[in-house]
């Protein structure tokens, strides 16, 4: 993470706080991606998008290598998802178990 040498570690922790409560606050995808449009890089933006890409074929425990050959994301950055999301902060798994719960909802309204 990068450092601001005249930022206090508390000052880093409010910024951060900030974003996410700014993140949260966005109702739908379109808010979404018009906030990291704004905020991020198309690089960082891809970045992003190449990791969450792997989360469900990891979940599913394709291999890596197949992975990387049907998405193009470097074995790395598999890796480094793969090592989040069993041991990390549980961002991932929160993340793919709503949208996995979503998905079962709006399936069930659709053919109940």
């Amino acid at each position: 993470m990068k450092t601001h040498r005249t930022v206090t570690p508390r000052q880093e922790v409010l910024a951060e706080r900030n974003l996410c409560v700014a993140l949260a606050s966005l109702q739908t995808p379109e808010e979404v991606r018009a906030f990291l449009r704004d905020l991020c890089t198309p690089a960082e933006i891809q970045a992003m998008a190449d990791r969450w890409t792997v989360v469900d074929p990891l979940k599913r425990a394709v291999p890596y290598r197949e992975i990387h050959r049907l998405t193009g994301v470097s074995v790395t950055t598999i890796g480094r998802v793969a090592r989040f999301l069993t041991g990390g902060n549980g961002g991932y798994a929160t993340a793919a178990r709503r949208l996995e719960a979503a998905r079962r909802a709006a399936h069930a309204t659709a053919h109940g």
